[in-house]
Formats: C-alpha cells, sequence, structure tokens
C-alpha cells in the first residue's frame, strides 16, 4: 500500500513523483547507462542499449532462473544523494554509487504453474567485493511501468538508498508488474513471496555473473504492502525455503500484517481515510476475484455505474490518477448495501481472503525484528504494526514498534529508510 492521505496530497504527490523522474532521467542523460554488452564493466557517460543479456543457461524448468540481465541506470554518489535528498530523506549513509538491472527470471503463478517475473537489482559501485543482500520489497502500484525496473521514482528510493550503503539490493516488480506478463494478484502473500523468493535467486545468479557474488546473507526489509510481503518472506526464508540465503534481519515498514483486525476495520473507525480506503479496498477486492471468486457478478459487491468498470480499472495499465478520477469519494456510495455490511462483518469467501493474507507475523524468528510505522500514518495505521508485534510477542520475540510520529503514509517510510540502513550497518557490523 503506498498512497497519500487525501486526494489532494495524492495529486501533490503524483506532481513530486513527476518531478523527480524527470529530474533522474537528466542525470541518467548526463551520465549515460551501461551499455549491455559490458555489463558492469562500460564506462559513464555512454547510452544503454536497447537489447539485454540473456542467460542460456538457465532451465524453462527452473525457477529463479536468470533470463534476462538488463542494464537500466547508473548514477554517482552525489547523482544518487541528489535524488534521495529531492525527496526529503537524509542521505548521511550514502557511500556508493550505483549501477542498476532488470532482472527477468522464472517464477510461478497463484495457482504455481510456470511464468516470468522482472526485478531491479542494484550493486553498489565500489565496496566490498562479496556483498550482503537486502530484499527490498515495495508498496502498493497499480500501472505496471512504476514498479522498481521501469519506474524511476518512489520505487527506486529504498534500492538505491540501500546499494549506496554498500549492500546489493533484489526489489522484485512482483507478477504481473514491471515487463512481467498479465495481471498483477494484489495482496495473494503466498505469490509475492514466491516472486521475492525467486528475485533472490535471480540476484544470485545476475552477481556471479558481473562479478559481484553475493555472501548468501539476506536483510528484509519492504514498504506498505511490501512490509507484509518482507515478513512472509522473513517466514518463508526462516523455515529454510532456501538454505543458500540467510535471514540476518527484518525491518518492515508500514505493512498492513493484520487485514481482518486492523486495516479493513479502518475503513470504519476513522483510522484510515476515504480516498485511500476506497482504493486499496477495491483493489483488493477486484484482484483477490480473480484468484479465487468472491461473487459472480460484481454488481453483488458494487453500485452501478461502478460495477461495469471496477475490473477494468486494475488492469496494470491505468494510473493512480485515472482510478481516483472514476470511483466515487465514499465507500458507502461504491458498494452496494448488503456488500457495505459485509465488509463490516466479514464471512465466507470474503473473511477466507483476509485471513489468507494475514498471520505473517505468528512465527518465531531467530533474527533481529524492527517494525517501522507512525501514528499519523492514516493508509495502513499502526495498529497494523502493534498487532504484528503481538503476535511476535506471544512467541518470544520482542519486536519493537518504532513510532514515526504524525508522519503520512509514504514520509514514514522517507523518513524510517536511512533508520534501516544504519540498523543493518550495526547488525552486519556485530557478524
Amino acid at each position: 500500500m503506498d498512497m497519500e492521505n487525501n486526494a489532494s496530497n495524492s495529486a501533490r504527490t503524483t506532481a513530486t513523483r513527476r518531478l523527480l523522474a524527470a529530474a533522474t532521467v537528466v542525470v541518467l542523460a548526463a551520465l549515460g547507462t551501461v551499455p549491455a554488452a559490458a555489463a558492469g564493466h562500460a564506462e559513464p557517460g555512454r547510452q544503454a542499449s536497447a537489447h539485454h543479456t540473456s542467460t542460456p543457461a538457465a532451465r524453462h524448468d527452473e525457477r529463479g532462473g536468470l533470463l534476462a540481465l538488463t542494464p537500466v541506470a547508473r548514477l554517482g554518489r552525489a547523482d544518487v544523494a541528489d535524488f534521495l535528498g529531492t525527496a526529503g530523506m537524509d542521505t548521511g549513509t550514502v557511500r556508493h554509487g550505483v549501477r542498476a538491472y532488470r532482472l527477468t527470471y522464472r517464477t510461478v503463478t497463484p495457482q504455481g504453474a510456470p511464468t516470468t517475473a522482472t526485478g531491479l537489482f542494484v550493486l553498489p559501485e565500489g565496496g566490498a567485493h562479496r556483498l550482503d543482500l537486502v530484499s527490498d520489497t515495495h508498496g502498493t502500484m497499480v500501472n505496471r511501468d512504476d514498479a522498481p525496473s521501469v519506474g524511476e521514482d518512489f520505487g527506486r528510493y529504498a534500492p538505491y538508498l540501500q546499494a549506496s550503503a554498500g549492500r546489493a539490493v533484489a526489489a522484485p516488480d512482483y507478477l504481473g508488474l514491471g515487463k512481467g506478463p498479465g495481471f498483477h494478484p494484489y495482496m495473494d502473500t503466498g505469490s509475492a513471496v514466491t516472486a521475492s523468493l525467486d528475485m533472490l535467486r535471480a540476484s544470485r545468479t545476475a552477481a556471479q555473473r558481473l562479478g559481484r557474488p553475493l555472501t548468501g546473507d539476506v536483510y528484509a526489509s519492504g514498504f506498505s504492502q511490501g512490509g507484509q510481503v518482507a515478513m512472509a518472506l522473513g517466514k518463508a526464508l526462516g523455515g529454510g525455503a532456501d538454505r543458500s540465503f540467510t535471514l540476518r534481519a527484518l525491518a518492515p515498514v508500514s505493512g498492513p500484517y493484520d487485514i481482518e483486525h486492523a486495516e479493513a476495520p479502518g475503513l470504519f473507525d476513522g483510522s484510515i481515510n476515504d480516498t485511500s480506503g476506497i482504493f486499496y479496498m477495491t483493489y483488493f477486492l477486484t484482484t483477490q476475484n480473480r484468484i479465487h471468486p468472491l461473487w459472480k457478478d460484481p454488481s453483488e459487491a458494487f453500485r452501478k455505474p461502478y460495477a461495469d468498470i471496477v475490473e477494468s480499472l486494475f488492469d496494470t495499465n491505468h494510473t493512480e490518477e485515472e482510478i481516483f478520477m472514476s470511483l466515487p469519494a465514499t465507500l458507502k456510495e461504491l458498494v452496494t448495501d448488503d456488500y457495505y455490511q459485509k465488509l463490516q462483518h466479514p464471512t465466507g469467501a470474503l473473511l477466507a481472503a483476509y485471513r489468507a493474507q494475514d498471520g505473517n507475523c505468528a512465527w518465531k524468528p531467530d533474527v533481529p525484528v524492527r517494525l517501522y510505522s507512525s501514528s499519523g500514518d492514516t493508509d495502513v495505521p499502526i495498529a497494523n504494526a502493534r498487532s504484528c508485534a503481538a503476535d511476535l510477542a506471544r512467541r518470544g520475540v520482542k519486536a519493537p514498534v518504532i513510532d514515526q510520529g504524525s508522519t503520512t503514509h509514504n514520509e514514514t517510510y522517507l523518513k524510517s529508510g536511512p533508520q534501516i540502513v544504519r540498523w543493518f550497518d550495526a547488525e552486519g557490523a556485530r557478524r
């Protein structure tokens, strides 16, 4: 989840993102990107090739098999600092320039069928030869071109921040975003985890090919939707999903860890603003319906004329602005009276959809965990982080909730990101 607190804030955020994207394009035009034919070895000032390097050795049935490695950006240290500083981030941890690549790799659909996905892989310029890896999972995105491996704004803040501190970064686009095929199964935690785990595997291959092998140590973070994914990925790694990777620390930000008891009730108790709440719930319902049906016809949940358009709005080609303009101001205007009551008192398939995404804090990590959030967040209320901390505490794990105060949703990450880098630095130094 990655929205501002009201429509006017969203408009300002969009304008800021466009300015940052434009600024980044200027930076990249000045610096040049890395030609694919010499991935990791080109001189600054050269334009990126339109072609990518392929990996013929990747088997078609191999999850995480690297199919393509495409250079997408190269920024010097000062340019990384300018990019992050323009967004209002503390740039004190920026120690290196970065090189970024789009990885195309093998993974699976929610049903387990073979598919492909893309993600952003970022290396520091300089630093250690063998690198620890940060898994960074992004927040809610509706347009496929906003995903980290394609978009040049908010989706790259965390990857550039972490890589410039001296670690490699694997930032999956998830299924159906970036250059991946099909629809994005929004808030389907299972497929987000498989896509993220397979991105780690593809990153291991890419790092070896680029001459910067990985140590196998993984630090997991993520924002909003990605905060939930980070917890679930940590659970998978902790359970031995791939023993070539060792989880070292978990630092998710503003994740919707408890849809049933914190996020969904926030639509009705005032803790979530109407603009974001309507957006998130419509996105959740329409995409979840594609995985396990919630209705036979959208008119069972949505009023006219919205029943005729909601499914097509979330096709990964519409923008946030287009969706906002197409939805009403309140939830009562959007859904039928019966479904409004169902959202307040979920049962059946809807409750099952909530619970299928919850429970990712119900395990016992053997690594340090910090939960970043803010009491001012009206997109993903801090009640989610407190619920997660309580789940962990019941299993003997003390995970502090770092409250960033009155900051908004996106600002919570901008403030938390540099703190997470410093914490990862400290945890790494203890090894």
